[in-house]
């Protein structure tokens, strides 16, 4: 028996640790990140983390191995792939921890990122670009409104052109003369039944049909 003896207790309940990480992306941008992990240490190895760790396994183990699993893995995709790919990170990340911090008899229950940030310039050339894109799509879809309202507008200028001709090749002489006499009949439905008393300049005054009945 030790001339001393103490108990010391270690908490094997999941636990909760958010760790801050710097890193860069492949294609050289910094990216500062913040990681969340649920974790636990293996029951039965307790007291193997208390005698080569201690009690402060965070601050010694958890926080060091999360900065350098978050730089490693950072660095094989590009800026944009950390957004857009962000679950295939996280899930890279958590493989490469889990492995790192089993050796320490740990157990990584969780893993989440909390987020990411990059440098302002970094995030203006991104709004920069997304915002040519935009434009570039506006561009390509006022393109093909006016593309088809061309078409729309030659379809119906070949409808009247097509029109034009029929009317033209419906044109006879048998139809003018019918045009004419249906002229005519209209201007005789308008009279009203007096007859003009001059004709053209210069002309013999015309003697009206009622004063010849007079005399």
């Amino acid at each position: 028996m030790p001339v001393m003896q103490k108990v010391a207790r270690i908490d094997v309940k999941v636990q909760k640790a958010t760790t801050d990480a710097a890193a860069a992306s492949s294609n050289l941008q910094d990216v500062s990140s913040t990681v969340a992990i649920n974790y636990h240490i293996i029951p039965d190895k307790a007291n193997v983390v208390y005698q080569t760790i201690g009690i402060d396994f965070k601050e010694r183990i958890i926080d060091p191995a999360v900065q350098e699993v978050v730089k490693a893995v950072s660095a094989r995709y590009s800026a944009e792939e950390l957004i857009t790919k962000r679950s295939s990170v996280s899930d890279a990340m958590k493989a490469t921890l889990t492995e790192r911090l089993l050796v320490n008899n740990i157990a990584v229950d969780a893993f989440s990122i909390v987020g990411f940030s990059f440098s302002k310039i970094f995030m203006e050339a991104i709004e920069s670009k997304q915002t040519a894109e935009q434009l570039a799509l506006k561009a390509n879809r006022d393109l093909e409104r006016i593309k088809i309202e061309a078409e729309q507008k030659i379809t119906a200028a070949r409808a009247e052109a097509e029109s034009l001709r029929l009317q033209r090749a419906n044109i006879s002489p048998d139809l003018i003369e019918l045009r004419k006499i249906e002229a005519n009949m209209k201007a005789i439905d308008k009279w009203n039944g007096i007859l003009p008393q001059v004709t053209g300049s210069g002309a013999i005054p015309f003697i009206g049909v009622g004063d010849i009945a007079k005399k």
